[in-house]
């Protein structure tokens, strides 16, 4: 197979965001966009003007489409915090489609990618907010950045946001997974195993989608998670690519000291975090010590049927938060493997494009975490 760096190089030129791309690399694989209306529920929107806006809620996703057609395996990938463009996974997606024969859905995290305002990816626009922030805050080295600034005035000045955009991409998710297991889907095969490729904060929101299992819909999905699958109090979210130190301080705070005092008897919010599963599987994953039995219990249901993959020198979500998290719940180290590469990486950039030689070995890393991927999902 053509190597990585090559792939993301072809596939970043050849890939339209809207309509569909033609054959990929001399292969039968085409990428065809998705038409999707979200479902907005105001109930966790009315603080804010976010229910409004036209983006979030109209959108197209990319699907993959195996060689063989027949296929009726799926694939769903999840990306990262703060993702503006699917260039990052094309290649991932390729590699899932060409090796397992899966119809690979790309499907973007809500205020995401092209879920977001045109006015949060304009030049101008956020080199604006990006100087009113740095002058309002005091920002010298707390990783402000071109990047992050749109995130991280958000997170700032909502903290609940980071909810409230998971559980509509949760919402989101299960309307897509019912399409496709009711046959109802305009590309997707009819299916009732539907598995799930998750990074970074994708994977934190898979394990919720498990956890809580809405209606059923994730009875017989495998999950494998790159870069993720620790409880939220063990990331270290402050990043040029992700958000300022500003912000993720005052995330950070508001989960683990205030947001337990926000859902108490009597507001609109308690029924959902003290009743519903959906709910308590997201306070289960604030802190190890939070519904921890309710925590375990859930993911022990499935942990046959998930496989990590973590990165030794990852300092957003390090492999100890990992690993503490799962092995409470039964995981061993069947489960979990801690790889490290030998070439500069980082959370954000596992793989870098390197124009030197050294491509050589991101793509032999590339190689080794995807084929691991394949296997774990099955040929």
């Amino acid at each position: 197979m053509t190597p990585y760096t090559q792939i993301y190089d072809e596939l970043k030129s050849a890939f339209l965001p809207t309509g569909d791309s033609g054959f990929i690399n001399g292969s039968t694989i085409t990428i065809h966009n998705v038409k999707f209306d979200s479902t907005i529920d105001n109930y966790f929107f009315s603080s804010d003007n976010d229910a409004n806006i036209y983006e979030n809620s109209h959108f197209s996703y990319p699907v993959f489409v195996p060689e063989d057609r027949s296929s009726n395996k799926v694939i769903l990938l999840f990306h990262g915090l703060n993702e503006r463009s699917w260039d990052k996974y094309l290649a991932w997606a390729y590699y899932l489609a060409k090796k397992s024969g899966s119809y690979i859905v790309l499907f973007p995290i809500s205020f995401h990618i092209n879920r977001s305002p045109q006015t949060w990816r304009d030049p101008r626009s956020v080199f604006k907010s990006f100087n009113t922030r740095k002058a309002d805050k005091g920002e010298i080295d707390n990783k402000l950045s071109l990047a992050n600034v749109v995130l991280s005035n958000r997170l700032s000045e909502t903290p609940l946001r980071f909810f409230s955009s998971g559980y509509q991409t949760v919402k989101d998710v299960c309307k897509l997974v019912e399409s496709i297991q009711d046959g109802t889907h305009p590309l997707l095969p009819k299916t009732g195993n539907v598995d799930i490729f998750a990074y970074s904060i994708g994977a934190f929101m898979s394990q919720i989608i498990l956890m809580a299992n809405p209606r059923g819909l994730f009875d017989n999905s495998r999950l494998f998670m790159f870069c993720g699958g620790s409880v939220f109090s063990y990331m270290k979210g402050t990043s040029r690519y992700i958000m300022d130190k500003i912000a993720y301080d005052t995330l950070f705070s508001y989960f683990i000291t205030d947001f337990e005092k926000t859902i108490k008897r009597g507001c609109r919010l308690y029924d959902f975090f003290n009743n519903d599963d959906l709910g308590l599987s997201f306070r289960s994953m604030i802190s190890l010590s939070r519904k921890k039995e309710f925590r375990d219990n859930a993911m022990k249901r499935f942990q046959d049927k998930v496989y990590v993959i973590t990165l030794a020198k990852d300092t957003v979500i390090p492999p100890t938060g990992i690993i503490k998290t799962l092995t409470g719940a039964g995981f061993t180290e069947e489960n979990i493997k801690v790889m490290d590469f030998p070439y500069e990486y980082s959370h954000e950039v596992p793989f870098p494009i390197l124009k030197n030689r050294g491509h050589l070995l991101v793509d032999d890393a590339f190689e080794t975490v995807f084929s691991e991927a394949v296997s774990f999902f099955g040929k």
